[in-house]
């Protein structure tokens, strides 16, 4: 049997061999499984015109050097924008995609409330370094969450370069043109993990909108212990990887990996996805 290829993309903080390093342990040797780190971070600033097309170029490249006419992609938070930009580039050279809640998912369809949301956003623009970092997590997790104190000593090398990153993808997500139609044409199947902590107005409502994007070969899995900074593929490797290798499994035909026999999709009992999502919500 043929590895299982995928390439993960991290989000706007870690670097990908740190971020998906235990993922890629509880995967197994029979996943051929790739962490690209983003092409935002190749150099000291972010590159001259990024967007995420530079992203999807970096994928495209990655996989031409390996040697793969197609393959998996997954991504997290930022990479998970840049995922969904390539499915909708490149979709025939995807066998499936797997978002962890992605950090954007195009400009259409959104509610007040993650309209409101997203002005917060705008105002981290005017924060001084050392109270970006903070007020961002603050905004992508439930408002009862406590969050971490930063760690003690000297931050690593790679930090510095995270603020303008993280400004880099909110410029981007203003202007970039996500092609919803391309998107709703996306022929392969999609996972998306959510985290019960995370803020329900953003990653709860990426997951809905892009439910009814991709529906009916759309599955939802939930982490109710999970939010966006501390995710399952760092927290909880082993649940993501079984369920990523059914998935994965599935889309490549693999018999054993029957759709109808696993919990994707809902997550939550026999709850809908619909309705699992307004249980994440508080809505019921």
């Amino acid at each position: 049997m043929k590895p299982i290829r995928v390439i993960l993309l991290p989000g706007s903080v870690l670097p990908a061999e740190l971020a998906y390093e235990e993922l890629i342990k509880a995967l197994g040797p029979d996943v051929q499984a790739v962490a690209k780190d983003l092409e935002l971070y190749a150099g000291d600033e972010p590159p001259a015109g990024w967007t995420l097309d530079t992203e999807v170029d970096g994928v495209l490249r990655e996989a031409e050097a390996l040697g793969w006419e197609t393959f998996h992609l997954a991504g997290y938070s930022g990479g998970g924008a840049a995922a969904l930009a390539f499915a909708a580039k490149h979709p025939d050279r995807l066998l499936s995609l797997a978002l962890l809640e992605p950090a954007w998912a195009g400009s259409w369809d959104w509610s007040p409330a993650h309209t409101e949301l997203w002005k917060k956003y705008e105002q981290l623009e005017a924060l001084p370094p050392e109270q970006f970092m903070t007020a961002f997590m603050r905004i992508g997790v439930r408002p009862d969450v406590v969050l971490p104190p930063p760690p003690k000593g000297p931050p690593p090398p790679w930090m510095v370069k995270r603020p303008a990153g993280i400004r880099a993808f909110l410029r981007t997500f203003k202007s970039y043109d996500l092609d919803r139609e391309r998107l709703v044409a996306f022929p392969r199947p999609v996972f998306f993990a959510l985290g019960g902590l995370s803020n329900p107005d953003e990653y709860g409502e990426i997951a809905s909108r892009l439910a009814r994007v991709f529906f009916p070969d759309f599955h939802l899995e939930v982490f109710p212990k999970r939010h966006h900074f501390d995710p399952p593929h760092r927290i909880e490797p082993a649940r993501l990887a079984a369920l990523l290798r059914r998935h994965w499994e599935a889309a490549e035909g693999n018999p054993a990996a029957d759709v109808g026999s696993r919990p994707l999709r809902r997550g939550i009992g026999e709850s809908s996805t619909a309705e699992v999502l307004d249980d994440v919500r508080g809505d019921r």
